[in-house]
C-alpha cells in the first residue's frame, strides 16, 4: 500500500486529505526528511521542526497564487517535498540539482529566493502592498524564526507594516522552549476567543463606540486601559507586537495540525497584519537532533541510527586553526576580545567563549550593530576580532564604511567561509569579499595559503596593525602544503615561492596550492613560472609587480573571488595607473552569482583547478617557451 506522501504532486492535493490524514502525513514527511538528508546532507533540525507548520500552513494557503516567504529559506525542504520537487530531492545541494534554499525558478511555488535572515517581512510586507497597488487578491505570509528575530531589519518591517494596516500575515516559529501544558491551554482559549467572529465583532463595536459623543472616547479610554493590563498578565509576549500594530495571536502548539489549520484559517480572514505565535520542537521527531538541535541544523551525510557523521575529518579546519590561535593570543593580551553573530560554533569561537566569557560577545544575528559595536570597543582602545562569514559580513558594509573605516579603527575581521563554500549555493558563496573590502580606505586585506600562515596573520593583525584588518580563510581542512614556506611577514610584500621566467602566477590565499600544481605540470612542458603567494591583497606588492613588468613576463592572477573589482583588478588597476605595460590575464570567478556544488566541482568548472589554471597558461604561452 503506497503512503499517503506519494499522493501528493502539489498543494492542492493536500486539500483532499482528511485532517487526521495529515497527522500521518506528517510522520511520512519525517522520514522521508532523514533518508533524504542523511545521504545529501543539508539543514535538517530546522525542517524536522516545521513539518506540521508547513502542512498546516499549505492546507490553508493556494499556491502559487497565494505567497509564503521563508526567512533564511533552509527550513523550506517540506514545502519543496509538498510542491513537486520530492522526486528530485536526492539532488538536493548538489551540483545542478534543487537548492537548499527557496528559489522562483526553480518552482513557481517558491515566491521569494531567500537565503539571509530577518528579510522575510520587508519582502512579504512588499508583495502586499503590490497586491493592494494593483487590484489583485491573495494572501501573503512571512515565516519567521525567533532567532531571525534578533536583526534589526524584521522590526524595520513590522514597524512600517503596522502603520499601514495592510493585510499580512507573520508566522513566528519559536522553536526555543517546549509548550508548558497549563500555559498552553489557557493560549488555545484565548486564541479561540480572539480570531473568531464573535470577538472581532464585540472590538468592532468597541471602535464604533468611540464615535459617540461625550461619553464615546473617555469609554472606550477604560476599556482599553482594562484591555492591555488584561494583555500583559496573559499575553506578555504579545504586547510588543500589538503596540507595532499587529494582532497578535498565540503562543500555540506548533505540531497541533487541526489547531494550527483552524487559527491560519481564520487569520486569513483578519483585516490589516497578524502575527501568530507558533511553538516548535527543533529537530521534531529524531531524538538525536531534538537532544543536541544545533550539530543537527547543518549536516552532512550520516548515519540515521547513531546520528554520527559518516565522512569526518580528524584533520582541523580553518575555523578551528583560527579559534585555538586566537585564544592563545588572547590569554597574553588581556584587550583582546571576540565578537560573533550568533556563529560562535562555526567561526571556531567556542573555546574562547567557554575560557573568556567577559570578553566574549554575541551580537545575534546583527551583524550591522557587530561591525559598528566592535568600532565603539576599538575607538576606546579595545582589541576587538569579529569573525563572521563572508557572505554575512556583507550585511554589515555600511558600517564597515563610516563607523570602522571613516575612523581608522583598528577592527580585526575574521572572515570565514571566503570564497566558494559549496552546497549553500548562491546565498552563502564569500566571493565577494575581496571586492568590497579592498577598495575601502585604511582596510588592510590578507589572504593565508595555510594553517600556519593563518596563525601568522592574526597573530600580525593583532599585535602589528593599527587600523581594521580582513583576514580572509575558507571553508574546510586547513592546508598544510609548503610546510618550508615561512618567510616572516612583513607589511605589503608578497611571499615568492620559486622563481622562473617568462611566465609568473600570483596566487591568493589557498588558492597557491592548485597554483603549484599547475606550475608543475607546466614544468613538465618545458615552462619554467615563477609562483608567487601574494598575502597581502591590499596593500599590493608593487615592488614586485614592477619587476615582473619589466622582466617581461605574462602575469596570471589566480583568486577565490569575483573578477570584478577582485584582486586581479587591482593588479591591472596598478599597472594603469603606473604607467607600465604588463601583459595580465585575471583566473577568477565570472560576473554572476555561483551556483551550488562541491567546491573542487566549482572551481574545476570555472577552470580554477590545477587542470584548468596549466590549460588558461598553455593557450595564452602557445610554444614560447622554445
Amino acid at each position: 500500500m503506497s503512503g499517503l506522501l506519494d499522493q501528493i504532486q502539489s498543494t492542492e492535493d493536500l486539500k483532499r486529505l482528511k485532517k487526521q490524514e495529515l497527522i500521518r502525513l506528517s510522520r511520512e514527511v519525517r522520514q522521508f526528511l532523514l533518508r533524504s538528508v542523511s545521504k545529501t546532507g543539508g539543514h535538517l533540525a530546522s525542517n524536522l521542526g516545521v513539518v506540521e507548520l508547513t502542512i498546516a500552513l499549505e492546507y490553508c494557503f493556494h499556491l502559487p497564487q497565494d505567497k509564503i516567504v521563508w526567512d533564511v529559506g533552509h527550513q523550506s525542504y517540506v514545502h519543496k517535498i509538498l510542491t513537486g520537487r520530492k522526486e528530485r530531492f536526492d539532488s538536493l545541494r548538489q551540483l545542478d540539482g534543487i537548492s537548499g534554499f527557496p528559489k522562483p525558478k526553480e518552482s513557481p511555488c517558491d515566491a521569494f529566493a531567500t537565503g539571509h535572515s530577518s528579510t522575510s517581512i520587508s519582502v512579504a510586507f512588499g508583495m502586499a502592498k503590490a497586491r493592494d497597488l494593483l487590484g489583485e487578491n491573495y494572501a501573503v505570509a512571512a515565516v519567521i524564526g525567533d532567532g531571525s528575530m534578533t536583526g534589526g531589519l524584521a522590526y524595520e518591517a513590522m514597524n512600517h507594516a503596522g502603520r499601514e494596516n495592510t493585510n499580512l500575515m507573520v508566522i513566528l516559529n519559536d522553536n526555543q522552549m517546549s509548550i508548558d501544558t497549563n500555559v498552553g491551554a489557557m493560549s488555545k482559549h484565548l486564541n479561540h476567543l480572539r480570531i473568531s467572529e464573535r470577538y472581532q465583532s464585540v472590538k468592532e463595536s468597541v471602535r464604533q463606540l468611540s464615535k459617540v459623543p461625550v461619553i464615546g472616547k473617555p469609554t472606550v479610554q477604560v476599556l482599553e486601559k482594562v484591555k492591555d493590563s488584561a494583555k500583559s498578565i496573559l499575553l506578555e509576549s504579545g504586547v510588543l507586537f500589538e503596540e507595532m500594530g499587529f494582532r497578535y495571536i498565540g503562543p500555540i502548539d506548533g505540531h497541533d495540525i487541526e489547531t494550527l489549520i483552524e487559527v491560519i484559517s481564520q487569520a486569513k480572514k483578519l483585516k490589516g497584519p497578524v502575527l501568530i505565535h507558533v511553538k516548535t520542537v527543533k529537530g521534531k521527531g529524531y531524538p538525536p537532533a531534538e537532544q543536541r538541535p544545533w550539530d543537527f541544523h547543518g549536516v552532512s551525510a550520516f548515519d540515521i541510527k547513531t546520528g554520527k557523521t559518516l565522512h569526518k575529518s580528524d584533520k582541523p579546519d580553518y575555523s578551528a586553526v583560527f579559534g585555538r590561535k586566537l585564544v592563545s593570543l588572547a590569554e597574553k593580551n588581556e584587550k583582546i576580545v571576540a565578537i560573533t553573530a550568533a556563529m560562535a560554533g562555526g567561526t571556531g569561537l567556542s573555546l574562547f567563549q567557554k575560557k573568556f566569557p567577559s570578553r566574549f560577545f554575541d551580537v545575534a544575528i546583527a551583524e550591522q550593530h557587530g561591525v559598528t559595536f566592535a568600532a565603539g570597543l576599538a575607538s576606546q582602545g579595545v582589541i576587538p576580532v569579529f569573525a563572521v562569514y563572508s557572505t554575512f559580513l556583507q550585511r554589515g558594509y555600511d558600517q564597515l564604511v563610516h563607523d570602522v573605516c571613516l575612523s581608522n579603527l583598528h577592527v580585526v575581521f575574521a572572515i570565514d567561509r571566503a570564497g566558494v563554500v559549496g552546497a549553500d549555493g548562491e546565498t552563502h558563496q564569500g566571493v565577494f569579499d575581496l571586492s568590497y573590502l579592498s577598495h575601502l580606505p585604511n582596510m588592510t586585506v590578507l589572504s593565508p595559503k595555510n594553517a600556519w600562515e593563518l596563525e601568522e596573520m592574526l597573530a600580525y593583525a593583532v599585535e602589528k596593525c593599527s587600523g581594521p584588518v580582513a583576514l580572509r580563510y575558507p571553508r574546510g581542512v586547513a592546508s598544510e602544503a609548503f610546510p618550508l614556506a615561512k618567510a616572516a611577514l612583513e607589511y605589503g610584500k608578497a611571499e615568492v615561492i620559486c622563481h622562473g621566467e617568462k611566465v609568473a602566477l600570483l596566487a591568493e590565499g589557498h588558492m597557491l596550492e592548485a597554483v603549484e600544481k599547475a606550475a608543475e605540470l607546466l614544468r613538465e612542458d618545458g615552462f619554467l613560472p615563477t609562483v608567487v603567494n601574494m598575502r597581502f591583497i591590499k596593500p599590493l606588492d608593487t615592488t614586485l609587480l614592477r619587476h615582473l613588468a619589466q622582466e617581461n613576463m605574462k602575469i596570471f592572477t589566480i583568486e577565490d573571488n569575483v573578477r570584478a573589482g577582485g584582486f586581479g583588478a587591482k593588479v591591472l588597476e596598478y599597472y594603469a595607473d603606473a604607467g607600465l605595460f604588463a601583459d595580465v590575464t585575471n583566473l577568477a570567478f565570472p560576473d554572476h552569482f555561483i551556483e551550488q556544488g562541491t567546491q573542487a566541482q566549482l572551481f574545476s568548472r570555472y577552470g580554477l583547478d590545477a587542470e584548468g589554471i596549466f590549460c588558461s597558461v598553455k593557450k595564452k604561452m602557445g610554444d614560447t617557451h622554445d
